[in-house]
């Protein structure tokens, strides 16, 4: 029979058996001390603990995929949300007016907001950084 890591058939991988009479071997039992389970860092990497299925960990990938739905999601709320607002709406800024659909106008200021709220944190972003090279 082959072993992966060239274990012992005993199951005790190869670094767990001393190599001269004496050696301490990492999470051996003192003298006296019952035996028990052995410790979880103890287990080999790679096989899922016995009894429990192996938990599939997220990745970027799927939680970029989750993004693209909730914004897809999103876009088509606010393309329902424009098309039953199409009434016209006088608006007038810093001395200028027109008119335009009330989504329409709605949606330049929500998207003014993000603007301003994304260019606040990059400053503020930036200038933890600064702090934190000085630090070093």
């Amino acid at each position: 029979m082959s072993h992966a890591r060239n274990d012992d058939p005993t199951g005790a991988a190869k670094s767990e058996i001393p190599e001269a009479p004496g050696a301490e071997v990492p999470g051996a039992l003192e003298p006296g001390a019952e035996p028990g389970p052995p410790p979880p860092a103890a287990k080999p990497a790679g096989k899922p603990a016995a009894g429990r299925k192996g938990k599939v960990k997220s990745t970027r990938i799927s939680g970029t995929w989750i993004a693209v739905i909730v914004a897809i999601v999103v876009l088509a709320l606010l393309l329902v949300f424009i098309l039953q607002n199409l009434d016209t709406a006088t608006v007038h800024f810093l001395g200028a007016s027109g008119s335009m659909p009330l989504a329409v106008a709605m949606l330049f200021a929500a998207i003014a907001g993000a603007a301003l709220v994304a260019l606040i944190g990059g400053a503020r972003i930036l200038q933890l950084r600064k702090q934190a090279r000085r630090r070093r």
